[in-house]
């Protein structure tokens, strides 16, 4: 009896059911992926080279110092493995950390915004790899034997490549602290710039037959690709975020 008044009441209007409208939620437009796609190959790949040079010099100058029994890591020179048997390694390790180190200098030139004296600053890395593939290609010679030709120019191109290092890090520093995102890297690359200033600066007055210049000449070889590494690991990072006009 309830039920059919209950019905009776729906049908002639009497009661009126209002169920709550549902109003679905606008949809995100998701950004072109393959804009995204296409940023991550430009910055993605560079970052990778700047990432990838330094590790496979690293690695390739512990593969040759290793596979020659009597090389010594601390006494010797990196540049004096390249005239053992094992010296293609190196000299491989030093030309493919050349061209990836001008690959990634093209990508920060690029993603960070410039102030004056930026442009000459990371022209100073191209530079730097440019020296590195010279270095690789003319080697040094032996101890006691007159200079030759590609012993000098080995010698130039390496003195001018960690020379104006320090001078590349102090003319991109204004445009490092203004960025912000790259704020973060300041403070390393004073500390960087400190420390391979002051050990080319004091390189030449080292005593002729000083035992410990194969660990010198790593330490400040490190401290520069490692620099070099980090920023391309942070460029790397930033390829990955998403711009605000995609």
């Amino acid at each position: 009896m309830l039920g059919a008044l209950f019905w009776l009441m729906i049908e002639t209007n009497w009661l009126r059911i209002r169920l709550p409208k549902y109003t679905p939620e606008p949809v995100k437009k998701l950004p072109d992926w393959r804009n995204v796609l296409r940023i991550l190959n430009a910055q993605g790949i560079l970052a990778l080279a700047g990432i990838v040079g330094p590790l496979i010099l690293v690695t390739m100058d512990l593969i040759a110092a290793f596979a020659e029994p009597k090389y010594s890591l601390v006494r010797q020179s990196m540049s004096s493995l390249a005239l053992t048997s094992k010296g293609w390694i190196e000299t491989i390790g030093f030309m493919l950390m050349g061209l990836m180190i001008e690959s990634f200098t093209a990508g920060l030139y690029l993603n960070i915004k410039r102030r004056r004296g930026f442009g000459f600053g990371t022209a100073l890395l191209v530079f730097f790899g440019f020296g590195m593939l010279v270095i690789g290609t003319f080697h040094t010679g032996t101890a006691g034997a007159p200079p030759t030709f590609s012993s000098i120019v080995h010698t130039v191109a390496a003195d001018s490549v960690f020379g104006l290092f320090p001078i590349a890090l102090a003319l991109m520093l204004p445009s490092i602290k203004n960025d912000r995102r790259w704020h973060g890297m300041f403070r390393y690359t004073v500390i960087t710039g400190v420390i391979a200033l002051v050990m080319a600066a004091s390189q030449p007055f080292l005593p002729h037959k000083f035992g410990f210049f194969g660990l010198y000449e790593r330490i400040m070889v490190l401290n520069a690709i490692t620099w070099l590494g980090t920023f391309a690991v942070r460029l790397l990072v930033l390829s990955f975020q998403l711009r605000e006009t995609l």
